[in-house]
């Protein structure tokens, strides 16, 4: 069943199209990977999902339910949540503190909520990303790697019925990227994703399905094995030598 399916999607900025007739769908519990080359769209494309860029045409359902049309917060309160390339949270909180801020947007239960940071109400997403012995500390000492992680935390904590992730590896080392990798892998299944990310070996671990944006345009869509296989996806993206 699909959870999110856009139809002819069109945007663009005077005569730059960054959008073209782009027709797509995820699936409810896949993660489902957006690839293409730097300047394709991607991040576009999940700014239109959310609302943050309005379309020009087409259409955008989410759930069964058209959502084009609805503002950024509606669509984050149906449960589309976007983490973003650089991490959005409030640096002076504690990491508990920030996760309980995010339990506050989605149940709007405020106070009362707060005075309960870092205890039962916001430990469990924080365990669950693997940052619970440091739930206390403020968000601004947390290396690179776990304010990934708290982003996370965060977008959990929000309940989404679907992920946006642009590009959660972004910056990271080698050991910050497998254990990212290995955070998102014991997802799946529990949330469904829509992954934007350029690391390739990442991708092909992670999704279910694949689509390939290039130029405004989605050129394929599919399985990893049936992306790799893809010549037109191997000319315009993956090289020969993938």
């Amino acid at each position: 069943m699909s959870l999110l399916a856009i139809r002819e999607a069109r945007k663009s900025f005077g005569a730059l199209i960054v959008t073209d007739s782009v027709t797509l769908e995820v699936r409810e519990g896949e993660i489902h990977a957006l690839i293409g080359p730097n300047g394709a769209g991607k991040s576009c494309l999940i700014g239109e999902i959310t609302g943050e860029l309005a379309l020009d045409a087409g259409e955008i359902r989410f759930g069964g339910e058209r959502v084009d049309r609805l503002p950024v917060h509606e669509r984050a309160q149906l449960g589309l949540k976007r983490a973003y390339q650089v991490p959005q949270f409030f640096s002076s909180f504690s990491a508990a503190g920030n996760v309980a801020l995010a339990q506050i947007a989605r149940t709007r239960t405020a106070w009362s909520l707060w005075r309960k940071a870092g205890t039962e109400e916001t430990l469990p997403f924080l365990r669950q990303v693997g940052l619970d012995a440091v739930a206390e500390r403020p968000s601004a000492s947390l290396g690179h790697g776990e304010k990934r992680q708290l982003e996370l935390a965060m977008a959990f904590a929000g309940e989404p019925k679907l992920l946006l992730l642009d590009e959660p590896l972004a910056g990271l080392g080698p050991g910050d990227s497998e254990r990212m990798v290995s955070l998102l892998a014991s997802m799946k299944g529990r949330y469904t994703m829509l992954l934007v990310e350029h690391d390739m070996g990442a991708v092909f671990t992670l999704a279910d399905r694949i689509s390939v944006l290039v130029a405004g345009r989605i050129i394929a869509s599919g399985s990893a094995a049936e992306i790799r296989a893809n010549p037109e996806v191997r000319a315009a993206y993956l090289g020969e030598g993938h």
